[in-house]
């Protein structure tokens, strides 16, 4: 969710919008620049420290802090839940990513305001949720053969076994190979390289994406409710267990 409405994404938005904001706040300044009070330089420093994923670090001042697992892989990731955080923690004034979003955020307000809920809507489909964001190169496997049996395994699955579905050019220098992995029956995803090794491993990453990257079909969200003779809201099936990495 971070990712389509969190801090930095609206604030990239607020910039694609050409928005600019003034050096200082006052009477003459464009009334078309955003105004506020810049926080001092150790704030934004703060602000945009990039935390790798799964790291934690220490809160800042005001700031409540989680220990423990769910804070390393839940509350202290940039796409993740937010923290909770003062928001009188910085006083009057703030960093320029904190402002745009704001502004960003106001001006879905008064979309909603004076144009009411379908023009919100449509605002929100047109400008948010047809960014797109590719979550499967997120993704990285060190070892995805490995994770892929330990998947099988706790799902109950059959163990997964290659199989060379085809293949060119062996002897030549620029051999193609083809191979699938199959649980029992059923085939959890393929792959192409130049070598065995190099398709067994991009068809177990395949696998393995295409179980942690599904969508649900025909997935409908709460606000559907609102259109008339619409059916019962039915939340999406969420896959249960955690990601092996």
């Amino acid at each position: 969710m971070y990712a389509y409405i969190g801090p930095k994404a609206l604030a990239v938005m607020a910039n694609e919008w050409g928005v600019e904001h003034a050096a200082e706040p006052g009477s003459e300044v464009d009334p078309a620049y955003l105004q506020f009070r810049i926080a001092d330089q150790q704030t934004i420093d703060k602000e945009s420290e990039e935390i790798p994923a799964g790291i934690s670090r220490q809160p800042l001042r005001g700031e409540k802090f989680r220990r423990g697992l769910g804070s390393l892989f839940v509350n202290d990731v940039e796409f993740s839940e937010c923290r909770d955080v003062d928001p009188n923690t910085y006083g009057d004034a703030v960093t320029p990513t904190r402002a745009s979003a704001n502004f960003v955020r106001a001006l879905m307000g008064a979309v909603y305001l004076h144009g009411g809920r379908r023009a919100a809507k449509t605002f929100f489909e047109e400008h948010f949720k047809s960014r797109q964001l590719p979550i499967a190169d997120l993704f990285g496997f060190t070892e995805p053969t490995r994770d892929l049996s330990k998947l099988c395994k706790r799902e109950g699955f059959e163990a997964p076994v290659a199989k060379v579905i085809s293949e060119t050019g062996r002897l030549s220098r620029h051999p193609v190979f083809i191979v699938g992995i199959f649980s029992g029956k059923d085939k959890l995803g393929e792959g192409a390289g130049s070598s065995l090794t190099e398709a067994r491993v991009r068809a177990a990453v395949a696998a393995l994406k295409s179980w942690y990257l599904y969508s649900p079909l025909n997935a409908r969200v709460p606000s559907s409710m609102e259109e008339e003779g619409a059916e019962p809201w039915k939340r999406a099936h969420i896959d249960p267990g955690e990601i092996i990495v």
